[in-house]
């Protein structure tokens, strides 16, 4: 890993779709009744997602900045690390609140809200089930937008990692970006990691996905699920034999069963922690920050793997896909991984 000597210089710079989520509980039935497919992310357009949001009883909904990278990079800062975010958010009353959701969190981003495009800005209607899976129906809005004039190359350039989140191969715009900041990333010799998001993006754009990758990555994020799509193989140990060809390493998360890291020579089992899941939603986003944080701060994959692994199992148990600054550095100092 080459890490490049800045004053400035930021532990991760992350591109991704800017998403204010909601996040709301409906019952076994709801999917069925309203033609909604459990357990992945679907696109929608504004029409269907208000339709779906006039059937939920929202007041038993919460308000909180999402989106994957969001997610990530604000985890990665509340760990104590430094992240740079390159979005679009819309000159809107959601739009302040992400970025002032990204500003309390003391990331730093592309955009001021006098910056932002008229609009919409993106969100997620997150539907959780009795059995704490999330299911996910996004408008991404001007997030859809996003591309490689929304970039900082200095940005790019005096951070440790890039980091892609996969849902932009979704759009042909956020396509180029990627492609763009992992050109500008390998030009300076910045490693680059990539998370493939949600099964759905692997299985529906495929052709994107691997045009993304490459002929590597320096680090990829996925779960089984997506690791098996993404190669083809119907188990665990194919597909980890598979990724050794397109990842130098890589992280696959497990759920209840812990991760398996590939730290470019060995293959690392990471116990989970037991705990009782009511939310998965942000599981993979907080791993990958607490991930981050642990390897950008010189600790073993090991070391960088128990505290996502805890830090995961904290988020599960309750409800949105983020902890409190409190509540990570809490779990940096249980783990002395800081």
């Amino acid at each position: 890993m080459s890490f490049p000597s800045a004053s400035n210089q930021y532990d991760v710079y992350a591109i991704g779709n800017a998403i204010v989520d909601i996040v709301t509980e409906v019952d076994h039935d709801f999917f069925d009744v309203h033609g909604v497919e459990k357990g992945v992310m679907t696109l929608v357009d504004e029409k269907r997602q208000l339709q779906l949001m006039k059937a939920i009883d929202m007041r038993r909904s919460k308000m909180s900045g999402g989106g994957s990278a969001g997610n990530t990079v604000v985890a990665l800062n509340q760990f104590g690390g430094r992240g740079f975010y390159s979005c679009v958010v819309a000159r809107d009353e959601l739009g302040e609140f992400f970025l002032h959701d990204l500003a309390r969190n003391g990331v730093q981003t592309n955009q001021t809200y006098e910056s932002c495009p008229e609009g919409h800005t993106g969100r997620c209607l997150v539907m959780t089930s009795p059995d704490a899976q999330r299911t996910m129906n996004t408008f991404l809005g001007v997030s859809s937008f996003l591309a490689p004039e929304h970039l900082d190359e200095s940005a790019i350039r005096h951070s440790r990692y890039v980091y892609l989140e996969g849902y932009l191969v979704a759009s042909p715009k956020g396509l180029e970006a990627m492609n763009e900041t992992k050109r500008v990333a390998e030009k300076n010799k910045i490693n680059v990691a990539l998370t493939f998001s949600d099964a759905s993006m692997v299985k529906y754009f495929s052709r994107q996905m691997e045009e993304v990758v490459g002929a590597s990555v320096d680090l990829l994020f996925c779960n089984e699920e997506e690791a098996m799509i993404f190669t083809g193989t119907a188990d665990l140990t194919a597909a980890r034999e598979q990724l050794k060809k397109v990842a130098k390493r890589f992280a696959i998360t497990l759920g209840a069963n812990g991760a398996m890291i590939f730290d470019g020579d060995t293959f690392i089992d990471i116990e989970p922690y037991p705990v009782r899941a009511v939310d998965t939603n942000g599981a993979g986003d907080m791993f990958a920050g607490a991930f981050l944080f642990g390897i950008t701060q010189g600790r073993s994959y090991a070391e960088a793997g128990k505290l996502a692994s805890l830090a995961s199992s904290r988020v599960v148990s309750q409800w949105g896909p983020r902890l409190t600054p409190p509540e990570a550095k809490k779990l940096v100092t249980e783990l002395a991984v800081g």
